[in-house]
């Protein structure tokens, strides 16, 4: 995976996390752009009401930031990394180990590319 461009323009729902419970009817959803192995984005949906990435990528491997406004008024931040996966149908997953800065343990998310 050495397209240098290779997240730019897709989206990605979030499936699973051991966070929290997925909402199935309005999961997380993630958009990506990506230029030169730099990578930012936006996402929303479930419990976020706005947040924002930034971060890179090097091959199968992409490192963000990311910091989030919440429904409740509260705001989140942290970091992750992310393993991209091809999925059997030819899209892609990002499989995702994430901390919150406040509390310091790991958590995974399985995030499924939008066809």
């Amino acid at each position: 995976m050495n397209d240098t461009d290779l997240l730019n323009g897709r989206r990605f729902v979030m499936i699973s996390s051991t966070a929290s419970e997925v909402n199935t009817d309005a999961p997380t959803e993630f958009a990506y752009e990506e230029s030169d192995g730099v990578v930012w984005g936006h996402y929303t949906g479930d419990t976020v009401v706005h947040g924002r990435f930034v971060g890179t990528r090097d091959a199968d491997r992409v490192q963000i930031s990311y910091v989030h406004l919440l429904k409740t008024g509260d705001r989140a931040s942290g970091r992750s990394t992310s393993r991209i996966e091809t999925a059997e149908d030819g899209r892609l997953r990002l499989v995702e180990e994430f901390q919150f800065e406040d509390d310091g343990a790991v958590h995974v998310s399985v995030c499924a590319e939008v066809a």
